[in-house]
């Protein structure tokens, strides 16, 4: 039975993910900062909880102890938008931004390195969930945006890198989540796809495991 971590899966995209892994008869470790919401996920969608926050040192040496010798999949899924609603970037509070950058790059770097020799054991798959903002520049989203874009970056070397696995930035799309109603405060955003909609994106590509890069879901959409 392989094996998935998944972080943020409390909600959205990451519990979407988790559940779907677990309907194809996956072991998914799902992470999540708020335990109840997260073991309340985990009840429904079946997947182990292992409450945390992943910019926290000890609980990512504890999801690692947790996911064992051989893992299958990394999803580097949790992540902040930052400052609500979201300021230009010349007037971006320091200490704020740099919360991005911890969640949104240096978390996910700290989690593979920890967990890098599990996924080569397995010749796994590394995903770092990415959005349009990192290649787009759209006035608000420079904080973001800036972090997606080095975590990018990062994602391209660790796949040049680390050559036995496979690693994936991948751009979901816009989505209805809480993250991207808190980009948009007080505007309706029910015409933006659930996160569900983007899940046979990801499954295609752990079925057909093409070489690392970056990969919007919209073209990875499973043609009928």
């Amino acid at each position: 039975m392989p094996v998935a971590v998944v972080t943020g899966a409390s909600a959205g995209l990451g519990r979407a993910l988790a559940a779907a892994l677990v309907r194809r008869e996956w072991t998914v470790l799902g992470t999540g900062r708020d335990p109840g919401t997260l073991r309340a996920a985990a009840a429904e969608a079946g997947f182990t909880p292992v409450p945390g926050d992943v910019t926290d040192p000890v609980h990512r040496a504890r999801l690692a102890e947790a996911a064992g010798p051989r893992l299958d999949l990394l999803v580097n899924n949790a992540s902040t938008l930052g400052v609500s609603p979201l300021p230009p970037l010349v007037e971006y509070p320091p200490d704020e931004l740099e919360t991005v950058f911890r969640t949104n790059v240096f978390a996910p770097l700290a989690l593979a390195r920890l967990l890098l020799p599990a996924l080569a054991t397995a010749k796994g798959v590394l995903v770092n969930i990415s959005s349009d903002a990192a290649v787009e520049a759209y006035e608000g989203w420079g904080g973001y945006g800036s972090a997606k874009a080095a975590l990018d970056h990062l994602s391209a070397v660790l796949g040049v890198e680390n050559p036995e696995i496979a690693v994936y930035a991948v751009d979901p799309g816009n989505l209805r989540t809480a993250m991207h109603q808190a980009a948009f405060p007080g505007e309706d955003i029910s015409d933006r796809p659930l996160p569900e909609t983007a899940v046979p994106a990801f499954l295609r590509l752990l079925e057909e495991r093409p070489p690392s890069g970056r990969f919007k879901a919209a073209d990875l959409q499973v043609r009928s």
